[in-house]
């Protein structure tokens, strides 16, 4: 049985709340679109509610702080976990552990630019657009399709997380200690040293 890995707490704070969020944007999501729209189908799970897009705006209005802090940690500390030059070319090697890494880095990055880019278009909606019926506006159509996007990749980065790293590495994300050096005590002062010596 293969042992849990340590991940660094700031990854798994950052990580969990950002789930914590994006699932709950994708759930208010769906229901917006389930009640209002539903051009590609829908399930009929509640009636046309305002309050849902309230709601959903709340989990989007959030979620754009999170996604940001966790963005420029993903970009600074989590490179490796994300799509780098050789990744498509790691695709031609079907089926060894190599091209299951590639794949789940890419599901990664694509989860973070997706999400992005309902952060950004749900920024441009007009909360009276569904009421009113207009269904058609890009910034709409673009938001719907992040949410798709999401919902994809968010299938893809759970099933190839259990493939490459099995159960354990899912356990290692609901961990709650952490090494002295991580303290958010100390925090403050690597924010400052950040600052002043950025690296990027």
């Amino acid at each position: 049985m293969r042992s849990i890995p340590y991940q660094p707490f700031l990854l798994r704070l950052l990580h969990g709340l950002n789930a914590i969020l994006v699932f709950g944007a994708f759930i208010t999501g769906f229901l917006v679109y389930d009640s209002w729209d539903g051009r590609w189908g829908g399930l009929g799970l509640s009636a046309a509610n305002r309050n849902l897009i309230d709601i959903h705006g709340t989990f989007g209005f959030l979620l754009l702080f999170i996604l940001i802090a966790f963005a420029i940690y993903s970009v600074r500390v989590g490179r490796h976990r994300l799509a780098a030059k050789n990744s498509l070319s790691k695709l031609r090697n079907v089926g060894k552990p190599s091209w299951w890494v590639a794949l789940h880095r890419i599901a990664n990055t694509v989860i973070l630019l997706a999400a992005g880019l309902a952060v950004i278009t749900g920024k441009f909606q007009d909360e009276n657009w569904l009421p009113q019926g207009q269904m058609n506006q890009p910034a709409y159509f673009l938001h719907l399709t992040a949410w798709i996007l999401i919902g994809l990749a968010l299938a893809f980065h759970l099933l190839l997380s259990a493939k490459v790293g099995g159960i354990p590495l899912w356990q290692s994300m609901f961990q709650t200690g952490y090494r002295s050096p991580e303290s958010p005590k100390l925090w403050p002062q690597k924010i400052q040293e950040w600052f002043r010596h950025p690296h990027w």
